[in-house]
């Protein structure tokens, strides 16, 4: 069987320094932000070209510590889009914020500066926005910026899915007040747990963010205001500073497995596949395809049984949910809603063999014959 996703892996391969870091924290009696988490901080930043990099439980977590520190909560409301993970929308709320949807670009998977532009215009209260880069590919950040700068809001970026993504030539993360990231196990950069980190070039959103993951303390045991227990552990510190290295790498290997499927899949009706956006360098957490007139669920099941492992991201759109069914919808969301139902992820992940490759294409070529 092919998994769609498989970060053992990933374990396998570093297996004796990964095991060599384990046991160098195991040993050392310090677990909680000692120095490990101090290094692969630093590391992580110097990786992003910033200043800062804050290490925290989980990338939901990330991103509720950003809008904290920019005193969002009750009574104000922030934009991001409806087909992102749950956990993008979870953290605004865990603020006592409210969520806005905005639609989607045409023919991509993130946000639409358009449709945001329309978002702000229409709804008053609105205090932040949240762009995802979704799959691993950056959004429009010039025309997303253009449209924050214009209404005085700020950007933080949700990067869960875009470790070493580009714009421009800058690394995703690198152009909001924040960069957000969660380093869950099949991420490009993946834990063997939980973890996540904020990134930012703000000297003042980082020493309230550095509060606010630990219960508001600034002095230990005073807590100047209400926080958080949000803390990135010495196990998962060490594991991520064995693999940070290695980013740049996987990510060009994934971008190789990409462009296989791209050209093995090449001319087939009934299915697109992702296209690389202008001025980006995609990273491809995902690679995902669009299947056209109805047919994914039984594509899906077709692959299954040639013992090809896929996966929906995301089986609803979350402005269908029941949570959410009930947030108001000032702008169309449209693309989002039409697009959400067609998406099947491949397996991706940069331990992917040739013949496993050429195995998950011709299981794809066999079904449209």
């Amino acid at each position: 069987m092919i998994l769609q996703a498989d970060p053992g892996r990933s374990f396998r391969r570093e297996r004796e320094e990964i095991l060599a870091a384990a046991r160098r924290v195991l040993e050392s009696g310090w677990y909680i932000l000692g120095g490990e988490t101090r290094s692969f901080e630093e590391a992580f930043a110097r990786y992003n070209g910033c200043r800062h990099c804050l290490g925290v439980a989980n990338g939901t977590d990330a991103v509720e510590l950003v809008l904290r520190a920019l005193k969002i909560g009750r009574g104000d409301k922030v934009a991001t889009v409806g087909n992102t993970a749950t956990a993008t929308v979870s953290a605004i709320e865990r603020t006592g914020a409210e969520v806005r949807f905005a639609d989607i670009e045409p023919g991509k998977f993130t946000l639409s500066a358009a449709s945001l532009e329309e978002l702000l215009s229409r709804e008053s209260g609105i205090r932040a926005v949240v762009a995802v880069h979704l799959f691993g590919a950056a959004a429009d950040l010039d025309g997303i910026l253009r449209v924050t700068k214009k209404f005085g809001v700020p950007l933080v970026e949700d990067c869960a899915q875009a470790h070493g993504a580009e714009y421009r030539g800058k690394k995703c993360g690198t152009f909001g007040v924040a960069g957000c990231f969660s380093f869950y196990p099949t991420k490009n950069l993946g834990a063997f747990g939980d973890g996540g980190a904020v990134i930012t070039d703000d000297d003042e959103l980082y020493e309230t963010m550095t509060a606010l993951r630990q219960y508001g303390w600034r002095k230990r045991y005073i807590s100047e205001f209400s926080g958080i227990n949000s803390r990135l552990d010495e196990l998962q510190a060490a594991i991520l500073s064995v693999k940070l290295p290695r980013l740049d790498r996987c990510n060009a290997e994934r971008r190789r497995i990409a462009e296989r499927y791209r050209s093995g899949l090449a001319g087939l009706d009934g299915i697109i596949a992702p296209a690389e956006p202008e001025n980006t360098r995609h990273v491809y957490h995902q690679f995902v395809l669009r299947v056209t007139g109805g047919a994914r669920d039984a594509l899906m099941e077709h692959l299954k049984r040639r013992g090809v492992g896929c996966a929906i991201h995301y089986p609803e759109a979350i402005p269908l949910q029941p949570g959410y069914r009930a947030v108001p919808r000032p702008c169309s969301l449209e693309e989002t809603l039409r697009v959400n139902p067609e998406l099947l992820s491949l397996p991706m992940y940069p331990e992917l063999a040739d013949d496993e490759i050429e195995t998950v294409l011709r299981g794809v070529r066999d079904f449209f014959r």
